[in-house]
């Protein structure tokens, strides 16, 4: 038989359970248990009272039935263990027996554990003579929970403006009233089961049941400074992979995760989730990375975690000091380079054709070079992650007497040069000054410019000059013009003149001089002819 479901709060010191049903359970030919409740809610560290009431057969088969144990126990086991001998409930458990009739149990400091089936058992004299009270007790254990139902930023960017409410998975009659506490302060003003105010990410709520404030919720805080962790732990390989674990506690949980990697000038984001793994790593991921944690209170970023990623040597490079022709005799230095993590330790030189190595160092020197020394060497960088071999360089040795023809010869051209510049300078001067006469007089061969006056162009004078050996005898000259082509044929005139000439007079040789310069362009052909002498027609 099964009474009204019922709720009620039962209040005492350290108490508050609120029951939800009772129940009787008729057993057979006088054996029975009755549970005195069914249906059991309780908060998170207080205590609860299960009982019962248990009949039997007082005689039977002329024998007196004798109850003797009684126990309860969890979750209808097989074998039924008491609770007072499990370890779980260890100092938490009293169990009280009245005149084998009525029994209790007190479980003190609940846990959320401590859900369960509660049933119990007693045990008599007679044959068979054990009884279980089944179904039993349905415990649940709980606690009050303040949920954020809505949150926006405030004016200060450091905060947020947040409505609560205080919630138990039990349901709580509606005319309760309610404690709040912020940053563990009551906050006399509230009663009510919702709570409005302003947060900070380090502020912190709670709220309980006006009157149990020892069963207080627990609080409400936006998440913690994050931890970061990865694993495998150790060395970080290069084309391994590794997984980062970001971890902040927070309440409500964490909704969500973003990871940065630190860059030169601003953080750059990598991803989100709680896990970022980085699958075949290289040395490009090596840097600072941290995490960002937020729920609907606030957010906090975690400190940086270096990532190291080891690697062997990279190809390393020669360079070779002094750089150019290296002459028999002088000194050269090899230097080798190579990019590693953990940096290279080892470098060591070889020569190409030979087995055993030339040098251990990163910088390799020869000295008074010679032509063996010719050939192509490389050098060998070694970490303990690795090894990487350069590629040859190869050394060519000059003789040193090839080195002093050159500079001979050098300086013996050098000199032949600027003197054969310096005379062919002066050389083109000369040959101009001495040109200049002779330019007036082929000017006066050219075509006349095509701009000139057609006057200026007929102008012309042509003359026959004869030289006598008497005073007496006359000169004629007849002058002629370089033939030049002309757009088109005109008139032409020629001129006569007859000028005497003797070889014993200076006056008449400075006349025909000045004629001659008077002349704008005069082009003369003087023949002494060996005959007679004639006069020109008048």
């Amino acid at each position: 038989m099964r009474a009204a479901t019922t709720m009620s709060l039962r209040s005492a010191s350290g108490f508050i359970v609120f029951i939800l049903s009772v129940t009787v359970v008729q057993g057979q030919n006088g054996w029975r248990v009755t549970y005195t409740s069914t249906q059991i809610c309780a908060l998170k560290g207080s205590t609860v009272d299960m009982s019962c009431t248990y009949t039997y057969p007082y005689w039977i088969n002329k024998q007196k039935t004798t109850v003797e144990k009684t126990f309860w126990f969890s979750n209808g086991d097989i074998n039924p263990v008491d609770l007072k001998t499990e370890s779980e409930y260890k100092d938490r458990v009293l169990l009280y027996d009245y005149g084998g009739y009525y029994s209790s149990v007190r479980i003190s400091d609940l846990r959320q554990s401590d859900s369960a089936q509660y049933q119990f058992r007693f045990i008599t004299n007679q044959p068979g003579g054990r009884y279980t009270g089944s179904p039993g007790v349905t415990l649940t254990v709980t606690d009050l929970q303040v949920h954020v139902t809505r949150s926006s930023s405030c004016r200060n960017s450091n905060c947020v403006q947040v409505e609560l409410r205080c919630h138990s998975s039990c349901r709580l009659p509606d005319n309760y009233k309610y404690t709040w506490f912020k940053n563990r302060k009551k906050i006399q003003s509230q009663t009510s089961s919702s709570y409005s105010t302003s947060f900070s990410s380090e502020d912190t709520v709670s709220c309980a049941v006006k009157g149990y404030e020892m069963f207080s919720s627990p609080p409400v805080f936006a998440p913690t400074v994050p931890s970061v962790s990865f694993s495998p732990s150790g060395e970080i390989i290069e084309g391994s992979s590794v997984t980062l674990t970001c971890t902040s506690d927070a309440n409500p949980p964490v909704t969500k995760y973003t990871w940065y990697k630190r860059g030169k000038n601003q953080l750059q984001s990598r991803g989100e989730g709680q896990q970022f793994v980085l699958s075949f790593i290289n040395s490009s991921d090596s840097g600072s990375y941290s995490c960002l944690a937020r729920n609907s209170l606030g957010l906090k970023m975690s400190e940086y975690v270096y990532i190291d990623v080891k690697y062997p040597p990279r190809l390393p490079s020669v360079s070779v000091s002094p750089s150019g022709q290296i002459v028999q005799g002088s000194s050269v230095t090899l230097t080798c380079t190579s990019d590693a993590n953990p940096p290279v330790t080892k470098y060591t030189w070889y020569k190409e054709d030979e087995d055993s190595p030339k040098v251990s160092g990163q910088n390799f020197t020869i000295t008074d070079v010679r032509s063996e020394h010719s050939g192509n060497y490389y050098c060998e960088a070694q970490n303990s992650r690795g090894r990487q071999n350069s590629t040859s360089h190869l050394i060519v040795v000059s003789y040193k007497w090839k080195s002093v023809a050159a500079g001979v010869t050098v300086a013996i051209l050098l000199p032949i040069i600027l003197i054969s510049v310096f005379i062919l300078v002066r050389r083109r001067r000369a040959l101009k000054t001495s040109s200049e006469p002779e330019d007036r007089a082929d000017n006066s061969q050219q075509c006349p410019p095509n701009h000139r006056h057609p006057e200026e162009q007929d102008n012309l004078h042509y003359a026959t000059v004869n030289f006598s050996q008497n005073k007496e005898d006359s000169v004629y000259s007849n002058t002629g013009p370089a033939r030049c082509p002309r757009h088109k044929k005109e008139p032409t005139f020629t001129e006569y003149s007859a000028l005497p000439f003797h070889n014993n007079s200076k006056k008449q040789r400075d006349r025909v001089k000045e004629t001659a310069e008077d002349s704008a362009v005069l082009y003369s052909t003087v023949k002494k002819p060996k005959g007679p002498r004639t006069s020109a027609p008048k």
